[in-house]
């Protein structure tokens, strides 16, 4: 079946089943309760007051999986087609995000089950909301209880049991249902020989010969002119900072604070400022100060740096997803322990499909384990993202070259503790380790210096030399070299980005250049020991300014270009038309004329393009028409691009649907503010297709109770409008309602919604 044919009909079923009396009762597709809960581990300590408030992320499954997983090793596969023709924003929602009827229908059981709605997501995969203990113990069946921590002084509230929906489909997940695991700084550890006369870096730049960021671009890129500019970068924090500590970072080591670049943005209304709600106290802003001095100083021109700051990986995670301008490269220095290490897959999906690569520290506990500290280094095992270790580097002077470097003793690697299958860009690699596992992911994949030798400013006090060290300054060291990459690849790829390095990485590590393009370290040992080649303890070991070029090819190509369809398939019924867009991308600085054709139609499609051809980079409208007489089925298009001598193709699926009659509604205005007391009117419109021309019957809900809902009249035929009324009580609660209105024909049903704000 066509996939777009596929959707609409499970938006349909969606809809219908949404509108009904009673929905069937849904497991989520995560898991939520934690094991120290089931096993007795964390001691009961009572229940929630169900007065209290919590804030939550609903989050809903991506669609279409099995095509989502051969899209992304399309992606990363050279020999495709499809070889790093990232979706935007808008394309994966289109093909694989939650349908819109899904998504109203969760906006509906929110409001029906006493939510406020405090955020919508532009992928439509996450819904803010929040409430009461005893609304989310109703909506979701469970009792919220507290417990004793078994291995921390305090205190954490979790579910009893796991979580079930009155919905026509499943949830992914629900964040923020429990505080068991509060995120830490993954790599950010003091020196614990400060005090005690150990040796400091004795060639960096800072003070008292202290490594700076830019110390770190001079050893791992050297003097080259790639600085970032056109690139940004985001990382990932818990806390809000002060960036008061980065100027005075910057003016005590005389270089130019870059303050314009730095964006400060709240995923979920936690704090950007340096204060930690979760106590009501002040926070510590050492982590997020060293992850902006650290990127910044590897990618010193940088367009833009966003600091995504929340409460929850959900909120976080789907906000780096969605930003505008999209971050190529994303880094993040916090762990922690999910009760299902899947949960975030989605989030990370949605990265690789749309070019963005995240780093994560590998953490400062040396060898991963399965139990204790050093299991809890989530999401540095997770096979979507390129985990980071640690290294202790030598320069050769103060802002000078690459020396030499070992294994740090602290850094973080080895075996999943998750248990994440190994991925297949790293099973050759794993086979010529010998402590790495054959069936499980292995890591870090790449390091960097992370010894004791950093130069720190934060808290609004004395900054610090040679006292904090970690995987904590080598992950955003990472995400400002890839910058640096992207910048060169985008100047000759129409500023597309690598996207997810890692199937590149490995490649590399494997192939002949390996030892031109990353520093081997072959001694040191956090457990495991450095060997030649890749390993436990250093991944590939740190980069060189080869690996520059080495990802991103020359600065110059040959001129080219390359075509895509967006929609790639689109469903039409016969007597009606439909279009999609034809995009050229270009390379080498192509400006020529192409000239679109289209073949494989069958008799009776017509096909047309506006314009007729692409000057370079740019798009064409692609009409296509179906006459009443064509058969229903599935026919593949090609379009074809010709310039000169080049000719490129892409393919556009057209479905020719049965001419079932069908309808649709809509409601305009779509919001409406009413005063208690009062009422106000909003139309709703029938649209219909394929000679439909029956009843159909209005309904209504979600406009709270003290408030009703008449329809004159109360029903359609065929295509028409209906006013529908809507009485605000005179005690009715000052708020924001979602009224889901239902048009109903037979066993058909259709939705659409209007926000309803009452005031006094």
């Amino acid at each position: 079946m066509n996939s777009l044919l596929r959707i609409s009909l499970l938006g349909l079923v969606a809809s219908t089943l949404a509108a009904t009396a009673v929905s069937q009762t849904q497991p989520l597709l995560t898991r939520h309760v934690r094991h120290e809960t089931e096993t007795g581990l964390a001691k009961p300590l009572g229940q929630m007051p169900a007065s209290q408030t919590l804030r939550l992320t609903l989050t809903l499954p991506l669609r279409n999986q099995a095509e989502l997983d051969t899209l992304i090793d399309d992606l990363y596969n050279p020999s495709s087609p499809s070889y790093r023709h990232f979706l935007t924003v808008e394309q994966f929602t289109e093909q694989f995000g939650p349908t819109e009827d899904d998504y109203n229908t969760l906006i509906s059981f929110a409001d029906e089950h006493g939510f406020s709605v405090v955020a919508t997501s532009p992928n439509r995969v996450n819904l803010d909301v929040t409430g009461t203990v005893a609304n989310i113990q109703s909506a979701f069946h469970i009792n919220l209880r507290t417990y004793q921590h078994p291995t921390e002084n305090r205190s954490f509230f979790a579910p009893d049991r796991e979580p079930t929906v009155d919905l026509p489909f499943q949830l992914w997940h629900i964040a923020g249902l429990d505080n068991f695991s509060t995120p830490k700084p993954a790599g950010l550890t003091h020196n614990p020989n400060a005090n005690h006369g150990a040796p400091s870096a004795t060639v960096g730049s800072g003070p008292s010969a202290s490594f700076l960021g830019s110390d770190m671009r001079a050893a791992y890129y050297g003097s080259g002119s790639l600085n970032g500019t056109g690139q940004y970068l985001g990382l990932l924090e818990y806390y809000g900072t002060d960036l008061a500590d980065v100027q005075t970072y910057y003016t005590n080591v005389h270089q130019t604070y870059p303050g314009s670049v730095i964006t400060l943005l709240s995923t979920d209304g936690t704090s950007t400022s340096c204060v930690d709600s979760r106590s009501g106290g002040d926070c510590d802003d050492t982590e997020q100060t060293l992850d902006i001095t650290q990127a910044l100083g590897m990618a010193p021109g940088l367009s833009g740096l966003v600091v995504y700051v929340g409460s929850t990986d959900s909120a976080i995670f789907n906000s780096m997803a969605t930003h505008t301008p999209l971050n190529a490269q994303l880094s993040s220095s916090w762990t922690w322990y999910p009760a299902d290490a899947s949960t975030d897959n989605p989030y990370f999906q949605e990265f690789a499909a749309q070019g963005q690569n995240l780093f994560q520290a590998a953490g400062d506990s040396s060898k991963w384990t399965t139990s204790g500290t050093a299991s809890e280094i989530f999401p540095a095992d997770d096979v979507y993202i390129t985990s980071v270790g640690g290294t202790d580097l030598s320069t050769g002077s103060a802002a000078g070259p690459w020396a030499s470097e070992t294994g740090w003793s602290d850094s973080g690697g080895g075996i999943s503790p998750n248990k994440f299958a190994i991925p297949s860009w790293q099973t050759t690699a794993a086979s010529s380790c010998s402590s790495c596992s054959k069936t499980y992911r292995n890591g870090p994949d790449v390091s960097a210096n992370a010894n004791f030798t950093f130069y720190v400013c934060a808290d609004q006090t004395t900054c610090t030399a040679n006292d904090y060290g970690g995987t904590s300054f080598a992950a955003p060291m990472w995400a400002g070299f890839l910058a640096l990459v992207n910048q060169q690849y985008g100047a000759a790829n129409s500023g597309k980005s690598l996207g997810f390095i890692n199937p590149a990485i490995y490649a590399i590590g494997d192939g002949s250049s390996y030892d031109t393009d990353f520093h081997d370290i072959t001694s040191g040992s956090n457990g495991y020991s450095a060997t030649t080649g890749y390993d436990l303890n250093t991944g590939w070991g740190s980069p060189t300014a080869s690996l520059v070029s080495a990802l991103a090819g020359s600065t110059t190509q040959n001129p080219g270009f390359s075509l895509s369809a967006s929609p790639g398939s689109v469903s039409i019924a016969p007597g009606s038309a439909g279009s999609t867009t034809i995009t050229s991308t270009v390379t080498g600085g192509f400006s020529s004329a192409i000239a679109l054709t289209a073949s494989g139609e069958p008799s009776g499609v017509n096909v047309s393009f506006n314009p007729t051809s692409i000057t370079g980079a740019g798009t064409s409208s692609m009409s296509i028409t179906v006459a009443s007489t064509v058969a229903a089925g599935t026919y593949p298009i090609t379009v074809t691009g010709t310039s000169g001598s080049a000719v490129e193709t892409t393919s556009v699926s057209l479905t020719v649907t049965g001419a079932t009659p069908s309808f649709s509604i809509s409601a305009s205005p779509t919001s409406i503010t009413i005063a208690r007391s009062s009422s106000g009117n909003v139309t709703i419109t029938s649209s219909v297709a394929g000679g439909f021309d029956s009843a159909i019957t209005l309904s209504a809900s979600g406009e709270g109770s003290a408030n009703s809902i008449s329809f004159s009249p109360t029903s359609i035929t065929g295509a028409g409008t209906s006013t529908m009324k809507i009485n605000v009580g005179r005690s009715a609660s000052i708020t924001t309602h979602t009224i889901t209105i239902t048009g109903t024909n037979g066993g058909t049903r259709h939705t659409t919604t209007v926000t309803l704000d009452v005031i006094r």
